[in-house]
């Protein structure tokens, strides 16, 4: 699964991921204006894709950007990082709005959920689903 996030900034937002988070640019497709179309940002196996809220696509008119329902989120990716305090520090200096602090989980693991400049939620851990069990 490849979640799909639109930001009225997106060439920003995708400096912003990148810095902060550690994506990766696999793929940034410009349109008219310079919009960001399409692109494809990885993290370890993972991807997400991004593109302007202005691209104008069929899909366009069945999503609205968190600001625009009270800041609420339907999904929210989740990140498996290894160094979760250096995360939480870039996120905070970057702007993040620390949402839940970071904390020890009791399935596993430390994490913390903060949202984005444009208001997207983001969780962000070291629990690693598909690792195997330590001994």
């Amino acid at each position: 699964m490849i979640p799909g996030l639109r930001y009225r900034n997106a060439r920003a937002m995708i400096d912003w991921l990148c810095k902060v988070f550690g994506f990766e640019r696999q793929a940034v497709h410009a349109g008219p204006g310079d919009i960001v179309m399409h692109a494809q940002l990885t993290l370890g196996g993972g991807m997400i894709m991004i593109g302007s809220v202005g691209s104008e696509t069929p899909a366009s008119a069945l999503l609205r950007q968190p600001d625009e329902v009270g800041g609420a989120e339907t999904q929210a990716p989740y990140l498996v990082v290894s160094d979760i305090e250096a995360v939480h520090a870039r996120a905070k200096a970057a702007g993040a709005r620390m949402l839940i602090g970071l904390e020890d989980r009791g399935y596993g693991g430390k994490a913390f959920t903060c949202a984005d400049p444009e208001g997207h939620v983001w969780h962000v851990g070291t629990f690693d689903p598909w690792a195997p069990p330590k001994a």
